[in-house]
């Protein structure tokens, strides 16, 4: 195998997902737009950041810059977006990587790029307006990633993707320390902490990008409709979140005496385990639920919800089994509706499809539960079950007093019109399923026969 096969993810995306995933993208992409926008011109405007609340300035402005172009190189990027603005979205990644690189070996060598001096000048600071080396670090990876956003080579894709979950672990740990209050994690002082508004642009920012680089990578299966998607989807969320929580509530039982730290480590690990097998068990139930609707597709009509042609003859020749094991009678019922065509042509399809819908609910109503009803062509419909023909012929003449019953309702448009055929085992005598749907068709065509000549 080629080894651009190996990386090719043939996935059918959920529309209605993508749309509401493009609009929860636009959202984010305003917030982070707002936040960069204000820190920004608040670095120009000394009156504007006086009104800010104290910290502000802890988002250096070439942060709140390369958060700003970031959001544009995302816009871009947009489905049905012309090659000239994909280049231009490029561009713009190529600049923040650069600028992001460039303060990385700023920290790594200790030379002065003067890239902490491309905007306003941070008197308060040194070196001035310097963002930090993690902020760095995860604008030079978000950089990659917008260069590679549509990309679906091989090789470019895996570089995307790989890049991705870099950037997308940085924020993680970036809002971890936050979390947990780790603010020298990375060996740098508060001065040189990751901002707040930083922070948040970073999170808005992570999640636009994995979800417009899932339209077109690997991580296209969090967006699909199949089972592994829908799988995906609802696990996700609870691996991202559970061991967030779980810290946190360490941390606090700790903190506030509650528990010892020996003890609090022994509360998490229980409950992790705890946890993770209700999420065993919850994913399931997913799976056993997906598994019972891809057969209900498989077997039914969509129209009437009745077993379609396939999952009629399916469990109707389980069931002729099972009566001529234990030497039971079994019947076969065919019937055709004499009037769906007429129906159609004078009050159309919908109409039609009402009937339909009620000659199934009918069959529903009167048949027992261990008979297999089904659809089995446009207009022809049948019963079969372990059941005598005496016992079938009292299931006709109930159904064809339902019947006469609602035809005398009044403002009906349409009644009800359908010739019967029935078919039963004889004893000692082993027939096939397709022999007793056959006799039973040529009984309902008799009665057909009938019909026409009453008429004429």
């Amino acid at each position: 195998m080629k080894p651009e096969n190996l990386f090719r993810f043939s996935i059918e995306l959920d529309p209605r997902l993508l749309e509401k995933l493009g609009a929860v993208q636009r959202v984010c992409l305003a917030a982070t737009l707002a936040i960069a926008a204000t820190v920004l011109t608040a670095w120009f405007v000394p009156s504007l950041g006086r009104s800010l609340p104290a910290g502000w300035d802890v988002m250096k402005a070439n942060t709140a810059l390369l958060a700003l172009c970031s959001v544009l190189s995302l816009i871009c990027s947009q489905p049905r977006r012309s090659q000239n603005m994909v280049t231009v979205g490029r561009l713009i990644a190529v600049f923040i990587g650069l600028v992001g690189t460039a303060t990385l070996l700023e920290y790594a060598t200790g030379a002065n790029l003067r890239i902490d001096a491309l905007l306003p000048i941070d008197p308060l600071n040194g070196p001035v307006g310097r963002m930090s080396p993690q902020t760095a670090f995860s604008f030079a990876l978000l950089s990659v990633v917008l260069f590679l956003l549509r990309e679906r080579k091989w090789i470019g894709s895996v570089v995307a993707d790989i890049f991705l979950c870099g950037f997308c672990v940085m924020v993680l740990v970036i809002a971890s320390g936050y979390l947990y209050g780790a603010l020298r994690l990375f060996g740098i002082s508060s001065d040189t902490r990751t901002a707040t508004q930083t922070m948040t642009c970073l999170l808005l920012l992570a999640f636009v990008a994995f979800g417009r680089r899932a339209e077109f990578g690997g991580f296209g299966i969090l967006l699909g409709t199949g089972i592994g998607s829908k799988i995906a989807r609802f696990a996700f969320p609870i691996v991202l979140v559970l061991p967030f929580v779980l810290e946190a509530g360490r941390g606090l039982a700790v903190r506030t005496g509650w528990l010892g730290l020996e003890y609090a480590t022994a509360v998490e690990t229980a409950l992790s385990v705890l946890l993770a097998f209700g999420l065993i068990l919850g994913l399931a139930w997913r799976i056993d639920s997906l598994e019972r609707d891809i057969r209900d597709l498989s077997l039914r009509d969509e129209l009437t919800k009745l077993y379609n042609r396939r999952g009629f003859y399916l469990l109707a020749e389980q069931a002729l089994r099972l009566a001529q094991r234990s030497r039971t009678p079994f019947s076969v019922l065919f019937i055709d509706l004499d009037n769906l065509k007429q129906i159609n042509d004078t009050l159309g399809h919908e109409t039609g499809s009402d009937f339909l819908r009620e000659v199934a609910e009918l069959l529903d109503n009167f048949v027992r539960r261990s008979d297999v009803v089904g659809r089995v062509g446009g207009d022809e419909f049948v019963v079969a079950g372990q059941s005598s023909e005496t016992a079938m012929h009292n299931v006709v003449q109930r159904l064809e007093e339902a019947v006469e019953l609602r035809d005398s309702q009044p403002g009906r448009l349409y009644p009800f019109s359908f010739s019967l055929g029935l078919a039963t085992t004889s004893e000692n005598v082993s027939e096939s399923l397709e022999d007793l749907l056959h006799r039973a068709d040529g009984a309902m065509y008799m009665t057909k026969r009938r019909k026409k000549q009453l008429e004429l």
